[in-house]
């Protein structure tokens, strides 16, 4: 008899998530995992589930669901959660257009069409020539490089094995009934055809921490702008999108070229995480570029009135992409599959993905 019901390799968010899963059902679990924390795109992101925006189908699905378990998982293993909500704020009347739209479709329960003069009473700086605002509360945003070694150790607390340093080469090695492989970027490591098959490469974003830019600046929600509604496919696909993506290739060549859109948090502590970028690698770029961070500070400055930004860290993040998306499952053998989110929603999607047969 195996001495594990399950092992997961991978301590990123998707492994952890199966794990989890695996103990609510009462599995014996293992997690490997071949450093000694997770260390790669699961905590160098902003550790914001989003739901609002999201593709229409599955993808929303999962997030409203994995957003659930985020606040009972929060509340158990002691991870603060930093904001709630999304406001996703139109600068330009295209963009209210577009968020008008969502707000009456099926998508737009529960969220709120905001005018400017509401939308600046709900979050004070805001620049005073915004034409409106969609208030969304389903967001949860956690401290994603706190969160991730919280969740480990809530997992350890109901009974997960967790062996680090543990660089699995060979599953059937392995002493369990049934592996899930969890590699993020690492695919080839398990099967070089199948990333070869599914196009498998990397997504660089850039990212920046700022010091807050007064003791009384305070945003209840995490905030978005007219660019993130080219790049969130649930926004995307209203009819309205086609105008403010006429209006943005005219007014954000750089912005575009670059794959910047405006993603505003704020931690506890009242720094701001701020970003960000979207560029393809073939490989693990390690290099950020200071024109592609001060694209970004620009959008931040055009959102809010902000007289001074102090950058306290700057960082480079690569999420998987691939020609299958949002999600890469796929049997290795009769006893183990690989999962790998392909779309950058990770902390959004995986805890759902986890609890899918």
């Amino acid at each position: 008899m195996a001495s594990f019901d399950l092992a997961v390799v991978g301590a990123g968010i998707v492994g952890l998530a199966h794990a989890l899963a695996g103990a609510r059902r009462g599995l014996r679990v293992v997690v490997h995992e071949r450093d000694a924390r997770a260390s790669l795109a699961s905590v160098r992101n902003f550790g914001f589930v989003t739901v609002t925006g999201q593709a229409q189908g599955d993808t929303r699905r999962r997030a409203l669901r994995s957003a659930a378990i985020w606040s009972e998982v929060a509340e158990a293993a002691g991870i603060a959660v930093h904001q709630r909500g999304a406001l996703v704020v139109a600068r330009r009347p295209e963009a209210l257009a577009v968020l008008r739209e969502y707000a009456a479709s099926p998508m737009g329960v529960d969220c709120e069409l905001l005018d400017a003069h509401a939308a600046r009473a709900r979050t004070p700086g805001l620049r005073v020539d915004i034409a409106g605002a969609l208030l969304s509360p389903h967001e949860i945003r956690v401290e994603a490089r706190d969160a991730l070694p919280a969740l480990a150790r809530h997992l350890e607390r109901r009974g997960v094995t967790f062996r680090w340093n543990s660089d699995v080469r060979s599953l059937d090695a392995l002493d369990a009934g049934e592996v899930v492989v969890a590699p993020g970027a690492a695919v080839a490591t398990f099967s070089p055809e199948l990333a070869r098959r599914v196009n498998l490469r990397l997504c660089k974003l850039q990212m920046m921490r700022l010091a807050s830019p007064d003791p009384l600046f305070r945003l209840p929600h995490v905030v978005m702008t007219d660019l993130s509604l080219l790049r969130y496919e649930g926004f995307a696909a209203m009819p309205a999108a086609a105008a403010l993506r006429d209006r943005l290739a005219l007014e954000c060549a750089p912005q575009l070229s670059n794959g910047v859109h405006l993603i505003v948090a704020q931690s506890l502590d009242g720094t701001l995480v701020v970003g960000d970028s979207h560029h393809d690698a073939e490989g693990p770029d390690p290099f950020g570029h200071a024109a592609v961070d001060d694209i970004i500070l620009d959008e931040l400055r055009a959102l809010f009135d902000l007289r001074t930004l102090h950058v306290l860290e700057r960082w480079v993040g690569h999420y998987p992409v691939a020609d299958v998306r949002p999600v890469l499952r796929e049997r290795l053998s009769p006893h183990s599959r690989l999962v790998c989110v392909t779309s950058g929603t990770g902390m959004s999607t995986a805890f759902a993905l986890a609890e899918e047969p």
